[in-house]
Parts: structure tokens; sequence; C-alpha cells
């Protein structure tokens, strides 16, 4: 059993004809993933990397049986995009996109909840069950089967924990970058809430980062919720309040959203919070041993 993404994903690349969308398409096609469709509008008819191309995700959906989207269209285009595929029936969408504009974000996500879709991201590295399927711009190679979920706003710390927890012989069931704006789809609880269900997934991994309260909200749902052990890190604990730091998400404002905080809430939870993200694996490892 995988969580999200897995053998029976039957993936439609949204932008496919584009640098970014093209690139991808291919990395995900040689990892083993089932990409059966993209979509271009203007362009349907038409071949590209073998596949076909088609207007729209409807017709994708009804011809080829796609249920799972990866969005690489420019921001401006984005939203309309998640919409898209939310009311052609996908069933796990995937949007790499960042700077996608909050307004379309927010109407985005509505029509994705209005439509019992799942969205990841935007602003995200994607997803991936290894050996499986990777959906998204990760890096494939450094990934490993086994029983470790993962949880990520950051994708240069989600490979980072994947390979301390690859080199302390802790596969992965699947890894989740959620995505660092300030409107996402799935949030941490949300993807905690997956990981707690999945009889594969036998411990967790939570990354977050300073600003909001994601964190401390799958804190709660962690406390009263979950039976397996987790290991988090919240990045940014030197940030000054009031200053964005990296992801537009990444902001400390009004007393709330500090790596303290986050901390805190975690550990009073029950879980186990390490100082450096060189910790994750060794840490986990010596839980579950």
């Amino acid at each position: 059993m995988s969580v999200l993404v897995g053998n029976d994903t039957r993936l439609v690349v949204q932008g496919i004809t584009g640098s970014e969308g093209s690139f991808h398409a291919k990395q995900m096609i040689e990892y083993g993933t089932n990409v059966v469709a993209g979509v271009t509008p203007g362009k349907g008819g038409k071949k590209h990397l073998d596949l076909p191309v088609y207007d729209t995700v409807s017709d994708a959906v009804e011809k080829e049986d796609a249920n799972t989207s990866v969005i690489f269209v420019p921001p401006a285009f984005a939203g309309g995009a998640i919409t898209e595929a939310a009311f052609a029936g996908i069933d796990v969408i995937i949007c790499i996109t960042e700077g996608i504009p909050v307004k379309d974000m927010v109407t985005a996500k509505q029509v994705v909840d209005n439509q019992g879709a799942t969205l990841i991201g935007p602003n995200c590295p994607g997803v991936i069950t290894p050996d499986e399927a990777k959906i998204g711009i990760m890096p494939g190679k450094i990934f490993e089967a086994g029983n470790v979920g993962l949880i990520s706003r950051s994708g240069t710390l989600t490979y980072e924990a994947v390979d301390q927890l690859t080199k302390a012989g802790l596969g992965q069931s699947t890894a989740i970058g959620i995505g660092g704006d300030p409107v996402i789809g799935t949030t941490h609880k949300a993807a905690v809430k997956l990981f707690e269900q999945d009889e594969d997934t036998d411990a967790i991994v939570l990354i977050g980062e300073i600003g909001g309260t994601a964190e401390e909200e799958a804190a709660a749902y962690i406390q009263e919720n979950v039976s397996k052990p987790v290991v988090a890190f919240i990045a940014g604990s030197t940030a000054p309040p009031g200053r964005r730091m990296g992801h537009a998400g990444a902001i400390i404002s009004g007393g709330e959203g500090s790596a303290d905080a986050k901390k805190k809430a975690l550990r009073n939870a029950g879980v186990t919070v390490v100082d450096s993200p060189a910790e994750i694996g060794i840490t986990l490892k010596k839980l579950i041993d």
C-alpha cells in the first residue's frame, strides 16, 4: 500500500510541452511512473515524448483514464489548471508551480475541496512512492522503498532528510512535499493522518519551518490520534520576527509561528524533535530499533 501515488497512478502532465513540463515528464517516465498523457491547450491531437497530448484534462480523463495530475504551468494560469483538474474528476492534483497569486489559490482550493480531490502544493517538489511512482521534481535516486513516511514544507530539506534516512537503512513508504506557500492543499495534519492510516508506514518524519500554525495543528492531531513514532525538525530557529525567510509562508507574525513555539507544541505531543536535519535518520533508527 502507498499514500497518494503508486502503481495504480495514471498520470497526466499539465503543461507537458513547456520546457519544465517536458524535462520532468521525461524524468518521471524514466523512473517508472505510469504517465498516460499530457495537456497543452491548442496542441491536442499531437504526440510529445510518445504520449498523446490533449487540449483539456477532461479529455485525458475520458480517453486515458487519468486519475492523477501534475502541473507545470506558469503562475498566472496555474490556479485555473488546478480547478480544471478538479472539475475533470482527477483524484490527486500535484502543483509544482510557485508564485501563484494568493487570490487564485483561495479560489482553487475551494474548488478542490468541493470536488473531493486532494491537492499537493503549490510550490512543492511533489510526491514519491519509491520504486512505484515519482511525481514532481524530486531526485528519485536518493529514495529507497521502506516504511517511513515523510512530510516536508521544504524541498531541499526533504532531500537532506531522505539521504539521512537511507544512510541509516530506513527506506521510505512515501515522501510528500506539501509546499511552503501561505495557501496550500494538503497540510502537515492531513498528511500525518494519511500516514497514520497507512498499514505500510511504521514511522513518520515531519519537517516544518517558521510561519503559520500548521505544525502546531499537526501536533494537536498527533497527540490525540497518532500511535506511530514521529521525529520532527523545524527550520528557521534564527529568523527574526516579521521577516520572511525562504517560502512565502515562512514569516513570524503577532507572536505566532516561531520555531520555539512549534518545537514546544510537538514535544508536548510526544514527538521527538531534533535540532539538525543531520540527526533525523539516526534519531528515528534509535526510536524504532
